[in-house]
């Protein structure tokens, strides 16, 4: 294409919008309008009515009364396409053989526009086992793969997952003690928690990490005691291979989004 080509094809507006987004993809803490408007060599005005789409669209949000900060939403809208397939792909080998090893069902979460969503499962190999259906949304705050998707993010992006939840559902009461919780199960390197849908159940989850140490997928085995000769190694014993599988699973999808 010709650079007269390329100037009769131009979207100003387009431009504008995406000139926002990339520039508010490279900082902390968000930027004012007058801020945006003195990087981009532009008048504040100019960028009043693309910002308000912005907002309401949910590709950005307002902190502290005037600043601008980009959301999780094209975060989400990218975990739709090939990194997912990508994910899936590594991940289903090492949950069958997870699956075989504890003699449970195991599934895989990403966080996407508000919730923690399953995007891959395993069933267990005998006759008891709890299961998700792919495509499930559960929830952020009462569950295992919810706290993981949580804990292991930055404090800044931790209050946009929960702004988007909120959106979408009633806004949650959380307390000090919520986050403080977040922090331990980041310090420990995984949660085991009692399930809060399901009595008799744990969730036994670790984090898929990827090449920044952030979380990018949840993987947890909804843990339930079985007896008999193929009971399969404890609820300690069953942690401890959940670790392991998502922590090969961090190595395969830190490789492989290097190269997206």
């Amino acid at each position: 294409m010709t650079g007269e080509d390329s100037e009769r094809y131009r979207a100003p507006a387009l431009d504008k919008g995406l000139d926002i987004l990339e520039l508010l993809a490279g900082v902390d803490g968000g930027l004012t309008q007058a801020e945006i408007a003195k990087k981009l060599e532009r008048s504040p005005n100019e960028f009043y009515r693309m910002l308000d789409r912005l907002v309401r669209r949910g590709y950005v949000t307002r902190i502290d009364g005037d600043r601008y900060a980009l959301t999780l939403k094209l975060f989400g809208l990218a975990q739709l396409h090939a990194p997912v397939r990508r994910l899936v792909s590594y991940a289903t080998p090492l949950m069958r053989e997870l699956a075989e090893m504890t003699r449970q069902a195991n599934q895989l979460a990403v966080f996407d526009r508000g919730f923690a969503v399953v995007i891959a499962q395993q069933e267990a190999p005998g006759y008891w086992g709890i299961s998700i259906r792919v495509g499930s949304h559960i929830g952020l705050f009462d569950t295992g793969s919810g706290h993981i998707l949580l804990a292991f993010r930055s404090p800044e992006e931790r209050e946009m997952m929960i702004a988007e939840n909120a959106r979408s559902n009633e806004k949650p009461e959380l307390s000090p003690e919520f986050f403080d919780r977040l922090d331990q199960i980041r310090d420990r390197g995984y949660e085991l928690m009692p399930s809060a849908q399901t009595a008799g159940v744990f969730n036994l989850s670790a984090p898929v990490l990827g090449p920044d140490g952030k979380s990018i997928a949840a993987l947890t085995v909804p843990y339930i005691a079985l007896v008999g000769p193929q009971a399969g190694p404890d609820i300690s014993g069953t942690m401890q291979l959940v670790l392991k599988t998502a922590g090969k699973l961090s190595e395969l999808a830190g490789a492989g989004m290097r190269h997206i």
